[in-house]
């Protein structure tokens, strides 16, 4: 793989950037792809449906330039489409007058009046436009314009540059596949939508191919690797679950029975339990943590946000110390007296469980006998923490956590090298929550709703899709929202702010005071989604809703009703009404995400690209799961086969690549 060095145009600042967004070399560059596409037509005048046009024509006159005072100059030239001319203006762009030539053919973006005469462009380009061109837009960092990216990636696709295709010959052949290199060119340089489909199929087959070969090599790693010897009884367990102040649903159990199969059996536990939000698989991890302790082994409990391992040190503690449990809180933010403290205890076994956040993982972290290791919220155990765990003799079992149910279907595909366990049913005690759908129209009707929930001394959530202002999309946004909710509600009531561009420290604040009840309305936007437990919580209000998936919402919407109180969550839009309305009918998340897979569809070629389960360049588990079961079923065959055995190009991808894990 060539060096980007000999790329025209590349310096040493420029590859630090492209580091930056994952370009290393050649390859990497030609196999950047655009995260979407802008269709653009050229407007036909007299059919006008809305004032955003482009025009192409001949310059017929001299630009002119005004300048109106020091910060804005106004610049102006006739444009000749062949059936009208129009008059062209651009602001602040004086310094394109030496550019625009009589006689010259443009290219202009921008909003047409009313008498089809005035143009205020946004954009000249110089080169003719097809009637219809399909644009790449690219992901890019500061510093590095678009233009400049597609120019750099266009240096390397004039030049015999060379990829590795790792589909084997027979799939091409079965599905008729363009070549690698061909379909680089297409999708990078779009000839048209049908020829863009199929290179984005072809380049799409191939990730998932790659993806579904590791986890066939991840399923027959598994098989073969031995457990730690255990020997629990279960009576033992139940002692702690009789002093639980629930009774365990019918779900809980069974989770509970596989687990406690997996850690006495002499294979390695690798193991996923999905439960609906609130359905009580933190009760679950906590006891499958005691009986790893009955065994005399450590145990770590992994959460993706501070807030989070704070509840969990909190519940653990609460529920296992009597049983003389020892449990301890590592996260970053300790002082580095408290750590290391903390530190040596984990090393000569006075700790028991370790609850906190990837800083459980990094290598000053010595365990004297760790056998579990649990990740909440779909974390899945990296490569990199197992290399830090393996490299200090440690193979412990794993236990993953997440709060997304998935169709048992897509679970199986996505995680076929795991076991998994479901839990479906919600601890008995709560009450279902009520979900209603209201229009921009009725916000008096939802804020006379929010005045009778403070009335009773509840604490409500209000959420924004956005945190800035933007000027493309009519969307509420937080600064407004806390505008809107101090008129209606700040003279008796505390209103407060929680984004994900706050310092964490300013997060944990407001979360703070809110668990505290010294808040009582938080706008947020979705970083509340994970980790938030406040039980007095009994109201959520989520703006523009149909800018989220249903599975996006239901997981929102699960931060209310966490306890015996009756709770309520309404969603605000004007759009996609019926799709929203499967919300008001069901709170089984299993159900929601069955119907959110078959809502979604192909996906949207020219929309903005929805990311899946895994981080792909271009495919998406939900709208590509066809191509995703064929995959499957290719990959599980060749990894059997001669062919895969001989493949030592493969072998080595797989063996590198980390990613997928």
């Amino acid at each position: 793989m060539a060096g980007l060095k000999e790329v025209k145009g590349i310096g040493d600042k420029s590859l630090s950037l492209l580091k930056k967004l994952g370009i290393e070399n050649e390859e990497d560059l030609v196999q950047y792809y655009p995260f979407r596409y802008n269709l653009i037509r050229v407007s036909d005048l007299d059919h006008l449906i809305d004032d955003k046009v482009i025009v192409d024509g001949v310059i017929e006159s001299i630009p002119k330039v005004f300048y109106i005072h020091k910060n804005l100059n106004k610049l102006s030239f006739s444009l000749n489409t062949g059936t009208r001319i129009l008059t062209i203006t651009l602001f602040n762009r004086a310094y394109l007058k030496q550019s625009l030539k009589i006689g010259s053919k443009v290219t202009v973006f921008g909003k047409i009046d009313r008498n089809l005469r005035n143009i205020v462009a946004s954009e000249v380009r110089f080169s003719p436009l097809l009637k219809e061109t399909i644009e790449p837009v690219y992901h890019t960092t500061n510093g590095i314009a678009m233009t400049k990216l597609a120019q750099w990636i266009d240096e390397v696709l004039k030049t015999d540059f060379s990829v590795i295709d790792y589909i084997p010959k027979k799939y091409l052949e079965k599905y008729h596949l363009i070549s690698k290199k061909e379909s680089i060119f297409e999708i990078h340089h779009p000839t048209s939508e049908q020829q863009l489909k199929k290179a984005l199929m072809r380049a799409k087959y191939e990730e998932l191919f790659l993806f579904m070969m590791k986890m066939s090599e991840l399923r027959e790693n598994k098989m073969g690797k031995i457990g730690l010897e255990r020997n629990v009884d279960f009576n033992d367990v139940e002692k702690v679950i009789e002093t639980l102040p629930f009774t365990l649903t019918s779900d809980q159990r069974k989770s509970l029975e596989e687990i406690h199969a997996d850690l006495t059996s002499p294979k390695r536990m690798n193991r996923l339990l999905q439960g609906d939000v609130g359905s009580g698989k933190t009760i679950v991890a906590i006891l499958s943590m005691y009986m790893n302790y009955l065994s005399g082994y450590q145990s770590t409990l992994m959460a993706p946000t501070e807030i989070l391992a704070i509840q969990h040190y909190e519940n653990v503690n609460k529920i296992l110390s009597p049983f003389g449990v020892r449990t301890v809180l590592l996260t970053g933010k300790l002082k580095t007296k408290d750590r290391r403290e903390i530190l040596e205890k984990i090393a000569s076994k006075e700790v028991d469980l370790i609850i906190g956040t990837h800083a459980l993982f990094t290598e000053d972290v010595i365990y004297n006998n760790l056998g579990l290791v649990i990740t909440d919220e779909q974390h899945r155990f990296g490569v990199n923490q197992r290399g830090n765990l393996k490299n200090k003799g440690i193979t412990p079992d794993v236990l993953y956590m997440s709060a997304t149910p998935i169709p048992r279907t897509y679970a199986l595909t996505l995680y076929g090298d795991m076991d998994i366990s479901s839990i479906k049913a919600s601890p008995s005690g709560r009450k279902e929550i009520i979900t209603l759908l209201r229009k921009e129209e009725d916000l008096k009707e939802v804020l006379t709703m929010m005045f009778e929930q403070l009335k009773l001394h509840h604490q409500i959530y209000v959420i924004a899709p956005l945190i800035e202002e933007s000027d493309k999309m009519d969307l509420e946004n937080v600064e407004q929202l806390e505008q809107k909710m101090n008129r209606a509600f700040g003279k008796y009531y505390k209103v407060g702010v929680l984004h994900g561009k706050m310092k964490g420290i300013e997060k944990e604040e407001v979360m703070d005071a809110f668990q505290k009840g010294e808040i009582d309305i938080l706008i947020s936007t979705t970083v509340i989604e994970v980790g938030i437990n406040v039980l007095n919580a009994t109201m959520m209000v989520i703006f523009d809703s149909y800018r989220f998936g249903l599975s996006a919402l239901h997981q929102l919407r699960g931060r209310v009703g966490r306890s015996e109180l009756q709770s309520y969550c309404i969603l605000i839009s004007n759009y996609e009404t019926e799709r929203l309305n499967v919300l008001t009918k069901t709170t089984d998340g299993f159900k929601i995400s069955e119907e959110d897979f078959r809502l979604r569809g192909s996906g949207d070629l020219f929309g903005i690209k929805q990311s899946g389960m895994h981080a792909f360049k271009l495919a998406d588990v939900k709208d590509d799961f066809d191509i995703l079961k064929h995959a499957k079923l290719d990959a599980e065959e060749y990894y059997m086969s001669d062919d895969f055995k001989e493949n030592f190009i493969l072998q080595e991808l797989l063996k590198k690549s980390e990613d997928l894990d």
